[in-house]
Formats: C-alpha cells, sequence, structure tokens
C-alpha cells in the first residue's frame, strides 16, 4: 500500500516538466526558509556573539545577553542583522532545495532507499552549491550579528565597508571549513529527514506525507544530527568571518587559537543552544517545503487536467 501511494505521488510529479520542478522548488524553498529563519533569530544572533568571543557559553549567560540587548537596543534588536539573514536564506533555501531534488534526478537516487550512498551525496552537494552561491550574504549576516548598528546599518553599508578597508576577498574568509562543514551537515540532515520518512510511510503510516507534526519532528532530528556532525567547523568558520584583527587568518591557526584558549570545549561553545535552535529551524523549514512542494504541484497537476 505504502508503494501505491508513493507511486501515485511520484506519477503526479512525473508529470511535470523539470521547468515546472525548478521552479516549484524555489518557490516552496525560498518561503521555508524565511519563516524558519524568522523564528529563531533571536537564538541565532545570540549562538554567533558567543561563538566568536573567548567567554564560556551558559544558559544563563545567554539568557543575560537577550536582556541586555533588549534593554540597550530595543525588542527588535534581537532580529538584528536578519535582513542580511533574508537576503541570504531566501537564495540559499530556494537554491539548497532546488539543487537537491536536481541532484537526485542527476545521480538517480532510488526513492525506496536502495541508493543510501547517492542520497547521502545529493544532500551534500545541494549544501556545497547553495552555500558556494551565497556566502558573501552569510559573512555579511555574521559581520551585522555581532556589531552594534552604528557599525553597520544596511547591508548595503557591510558590503561597502568589507570591500574598501579588507578587500574583494574577505568576503570568502572561512568558505574552506564552511564548505568541510556543509558536506556533513547537509548530507546528514537531507539523508535522516529522507530514510524517517520513509521508515515511517512503510511501517506506520502508508500516505505519501506524513502528518506535520511527525514531519517537524523528523526535521528536528535531522537537524540536530547534522549539526552535532559540522559543529567544530561552525564555530572555525564563525572566527574567521567576523575576524577583523586578523587574528584568525587559516583554519589550522585558528583551531590552534581556540584549543589553547578555550580547550576542547571552544569547540563546542553554544552547541546546547543551537540543539534547541537549529533542530527547530531545519523541522519548519522541511514542513513548509513539503507542504508548499505538495500544495503547488497538486494546484499545477488539477489546472493541467
Amino acid at each position: 500500500m505504502a508503494t501505491s501511494h508513493l507511486k501515485s505521488q511520484n506519477s503526479t510529479t512525473s508529470k511535470l516538466s523539470n521547468t515546472d520542478i525548478v521552479l516549484t522548488s524555489l518557490c516552496a524553498g525560498a518561503i521555508a526558509g524565511a519563516l524558519a529563519k524568522t523564528t529563531i533569530a533571536p537564538l541565532d544572533r545570540t549562538k554567533i556573539n558567543f561563538q566568536i568571543s573567548q567567554q564560556p557559553y551558559s544558559a544563563k549567560r545567554a539568557v543575560q545577553f537577550i536582556k541586555e540587548t533588549y534593554r540597550k537596543e530595543g525588542f527588535l534588536a534581537l532580529w538584528r542583522g536578519n535582513s542580511a539573514t533574508m537576503a541570504r536564506i531566501i537564495p540559499y533555501a530556494a537554491i539548497q532545495f532546488t539543487a537537491h531534488e536536481q541532484w537526485k534526478r542527476i545521480l538517480k537516487v532510488d526513492s525506496t532507499g536502495k541508493s543510501p550512498g547517492k542520497q547521502f551525496l545529493a544532500g551534500s552537494l545541494a549544501g556545497m552549491t547553495s552555500q558556494s552561491l551565497t556566502y558573501p550574504l552569510d559573512l555579511a549576516r555574521a559581520r551585522m550579528a555581532v556589531t552594534h548598528k552604528d557599525e553597520y546599518a544596511t547591508l548595503r553599508q557591510v558590503f561597502l565597508k568589507i570591500y574598501r578597508e579588507e578587500g574583494l576577498l574577505t568576503f570568502y574568509r572561512g568558505y574552506i571549513p564552511t564548505i568541510m562543514g556543509v558536506i556533513p551537515y547537509a548530507g546528514v540532515s537531507f539523508f535522516t529527514y529522507e530514510t524517517l520518512k520513509r521508515w515511517y510511510r512503510e511501517h506506520v503510516d502508508n500516505s505519501p506525507t506524513p502528518h506535520p507534526i511527525v514531519s517537524l519532528g523528523f526535521g528536528a532530528i535531522a537537524g540536530m544530527l547534522g549539526q552535532s556532525s559540522s559543529y567544530p567547523l561552525d564555530i572555525v568558520r564563525r572566527r574567521m568571518q567576523t575576524d577583523t584583527n586578523k587574528t584568525y587568518l587559516s583554519i589550522l591557526g585558528t583551531l590552534k587559537t581556540i584549543h589553547k584558549h578555550e580547550n576542547i570545549y571552544g569547540f563546542y561553545k553554544g552547541l546546547s543552544s543551537n540543539w534547541l535552535k537549529n533542530p527547530l529551524a531545519v523541522g519548519v523549514s522541511f514542513v513548509t517545503y513539503d507542504y508548499l512542494k505538495r500544495l503547488i504541484i497538486e494546484k499545477k497537476y488539477q489546472q493541467g487536467t
């Protein structure tokens, strides 16, 4: 029965042209990414501030940071840098979900789970594709998140100031550790989510798409596993991205400096808060994408019949 439902869903999708599939993925991915990131923006800003400092992380300090930010800069300051986040995450998520669909098609990933290696690779390549195309926006977002609004008032100012004072290559500072981290992160996230959905379809409920709450849970698990697999490299890239004093100029140098001053714990600073933030973001993103994709495909199919 599960197989027949899956075949029916795949049959509907297969009647769409590849252009329709791309446009559907772009639209659903963009909205999914924007909604997910806006939901966790205050937690994201808190995480970045601890990642780039040598101050030990604790839940108490995180709450204190949020309170001080609210008191000194106002409620909306908790979303400072979110405009840069939106400028990045909308194309990033749109490209990532679209690239994932296309890489699955190119690699001929089997929908029954008989090609787990290809499934993992499709997720990794999707992450690499989207990260490479939107990396300067990620760097700009990080700079805005860790500075006062007097230094970088707008996204445009971030780009102009970095270009004038630090040079063009600065926009890709931290790129290598980012890509090294996104390979396991995106691979594990997509692989885990797709695997859990398939298992649920085969053993619990044979409907093509699980209930949104179930999908949210699967997305959260995928996000937690993906984040844990790549978190130390996330620390390294944030230090390199936000470093204006040229302390963190290379991956090896950054690793040594963090270990020297903060020990092994420095590589996992803020991970506990990320286990709240990232699973929520990934879960919301996957659920929203699946829902919108199915909705758009069904409407297109109905219009074509």
